[in-house]
């Protein structure tokens, strides 16, 4: 750890003090993202069309692509534009990939892009057990951060390898801006007078309120229990106007509304307060019941969207990075935006979160008198309550088509792969390719998730499957001419093939962002988009019908989100040593796709593979 001495109090020096001391440890020693070999990228990238084109298609993409390839080709200039980025940029892919799948994306907030965390339920079930919870929670998050500014966060590893720890100041502070274009990030955390306050939400209200005394202390928990307090006995239920919904629009639609909204003074400075406060607290109503079996899914829906308009979705700024939910049922979680986030800081968070929770608070409240919250105000016009009705009818018709299936597979967890020498991870994935075949009878295009935090600026890098292997594999599954023995090979065999996609994606040689990075290379330079992007086949191959994530943590805890195209699913997982959390979402617009028949295919298949492992403990 390097510590910078400035000899001085005053906050301009401390605070440049901890700006220099965030930068230094954050910049850890980690490699920059080197750019894949063009020629490996390409034959990869047939590798993974092969088990989803029939052969007179996939010859056609073979002449394209090895045209694209040729020395002293299209490809080969537009690699060596890539290369000389890379020379000359922190990443060579982050700011095209957060542009290009984040602020370029026109998709409603809710559903299609911000990803909720469901945590296990808090054994309290009424208001006063929700403030109580809600204080520890805010108290925890301030701890978090005060690591985070003092460097005392432990740098994370994977596999002995130090990670890229830049994302972390930007959960706090930050806010995605709608534009008519394409949004942007305002990040307010290392601004001269940095933000001291959180917003609070209830019953459609805001609140800031400032978790800082007047001599830079954090509130003790009572503290922030009182100031709690005064919120709930400010916010009972009105006709208030949900202001929240505006976000959750069409990001076009609601860069419209946010521009009138703004014509207002009063508006701006609580939309402004809104935007540069540490993080969202939304304390919601409780989740509503109709059985004990579905509560899972309800929960993990209400995390992720509110509810809709009559329940708690006025209850959130979608726009904002962190958002923590905390029901009166005793149920909470998290929400956050993906331009500044990823699912690994976000499980660091939570754990933290989860430790401090189970210590007592240590610090007695000062006795000095606490400010009022301050109510934020709105002056809404006719205009912008057309604005809120059309927000709120479009919300409602999104959070009906949404259909959620959380469940949780007690049979086995992680540990019956790893006794067989088979990545949990991978084993999953082949067992979602085998569930997904039996419901509709074909391959699709699939991407799992693999961090780039081993490299500086880091994020995320597409798995792809299925493999030619997994597809050997499904089809002998259910073949009963074909012993058990040869089926345990070729499921091997596929859990190996994504296991090596795996390893080649996180040493930074995924296939999925160089070619991205090829086209908007081509763009850069003024070109035509190259024809093999413009192919049926690349057209096909990112038309994702099974988005996936694995998100381990060291709780019981589901990470839910939406599929990414109208006929496909997204599946979250979660896998513990003895059991796995799933979470399925898919759209009830279509009617090929049903996120529960899926749950209890995939249910089924994973029985039917620890059998094929262990044939004599299932039996």
């Amino acid at each position: 750890m390097i510590w910078v001495k400035i000899q001085t109090g005053t906050r301009r020096a401390w605070l440049s003090r901890v700006v220099l001391r965030q930068e230094l440890f954050f910049s850890s020693a980690v490699p920059t993202q080197p750019v894949p070999p063009l020629a490996q990228t390409l034959q990869g990238y047939l590798r993974a069309l092969e088990p989803l084109l029939p052969p007179e298609e996939l010859n056609h993409t073979h002449k394209m692509v090895q045209e694209f390839g040729r020395p002293g080709g299209l490809g080969q200039s537009l690699q060596e534009g890539l290369q000389k980025r890379a020379r000359h940029t922190k990443n060579w892919i982050t700011d095209w990939w957060v542009q290009w799948a984040y602020l370029e994306s026109r998709q409603p907030l809710p559903v299609h892009s911000n990803p909720a965390i469901s945590l296990p339920r808090r054994d309290y079930s009424d208001w006063r057990g929700q403030l109580v919870f809600a204080s520890k929670l805010i108290a925890a998050v301030l701890d978090f951060k005060a690591k985070i500014n003092t460097g005392q966060l432990p740098v994370e590893y994977m596999r002995e390898t130090p990670l890229c720890m830049e994302l972390f100041p930007l959960l706090f502070s930050s806010c995605r801006i709608p534009g008519p274009k394409h949004d942007y990030i305002a990040h307010h955390g290392r601004s001269r007078r940095s933000p001291t306050h959180i917003t609070v939400v209830r019953n459609y209200q805001f609140f800031q309120l400032d978790v800082y005394n007047s001599d830079g202390s954090r509130m003790t928990e009572s503290q922030i229990h009182a100031q709690l307090l005064r919120i709930r006995s400010q916010s009972w239920k009105t006709d208030k106007e949900p202001m929240g919904i505006l976000t959750s629009e069409h990001r076009h639609t609601w860069g419209q509304a946010y521009n009138r909204l703004l014509k207002d003074k009063l508006n701006k400075e609580s939309v402004r307060a809104i935007e540069k406060g540490l993080f969202n607290l939304c304390l919601d109503s409780a989740v509503m019941r109709i059985s004990d079996e579905k509560y899972a899914s309800r929960k993990a829906a209400q995390v992720l969207h509110g509810g809709g308009t009559f329940s708690n979705s006025g209850n959130r700024w979608f726009d904002k990075t962190l958002q923590f939910v905390v029901g009166e049922d005793g149920s909470w979680g998290l929400l956050y935006e993906q331009a500044t986030a990823e699912g690994p800081p976000i499980a660091t968070l939570l754990d933290h979160i989860l430790q401090y929770c189970m210590k007592p608070d240590p610090k007695r409240a000062p006795l000095v008198p606490l400010p009022m919250p301050k109510k934020l105000y709105f002056c809404i016009d006719q205009e912008i309550k057309w604005d809120i009705e059309h927000a709120k009818q479009n919300l409602d018709i999104l959070i009906n088509d949404l259909d959620v299936n959380v469940f949780n597979f007690q049979r086995f967890g992680k540990e019956l792969p790893k006794q067989h020498n088979l990545s949990p991870n991978s084993f999953i994935q082949v067992a979602l390719q085998l569930a997904y075949y039996r419901v509709h009878n074909e391959v699709c295009p699939s991407c799992d998730i693999a961090s780039q935090r081993m490299f500086r600026g880091g994020r995320t890098e597409y798995i792809r499957s299925p493999t030619n292997q997994t597809l050997k594999f499904i089809l002998a599954f259910d073949d009963p001419s074909i012993s058990r023995e040869a089926k345990l090979q070729l499921f091997k065999e596929a859990v190996d093939a994504y296991t090596a996609l795996t390893d080649q994606a996180l040493k930074g040689h995924g296939i999925d962002h160089h070619l991205l990075g090829l086209k908007l290379q081509a763009i850069e330079e003024g070109l035509s988009i190259p024809k093999i992007f413009m192919d049926t086949a690349y057209g096909l191959a990112t038309h994702w019908k099974l988005r996936t994530g694995q998100v381990p943590a060291n709780t019981d805890s589901v990470m839910c989100f939406g599929p990414l195209v109208p006929d496909g699913y997204a599946v979250c997982y979660n896998p513990q040593a003895d059991h796995v959390h799933f979470s399925i979402t898919a759209f009830n617009c279509c009617e090929e796709t049903h996120a529960e028949t899926l749950a209890l295919t995939l249910n089924d298949t994973l029985c039917q593979l620890q059998e094929l492992l262990q044939p004599s403990v299932s039996s």
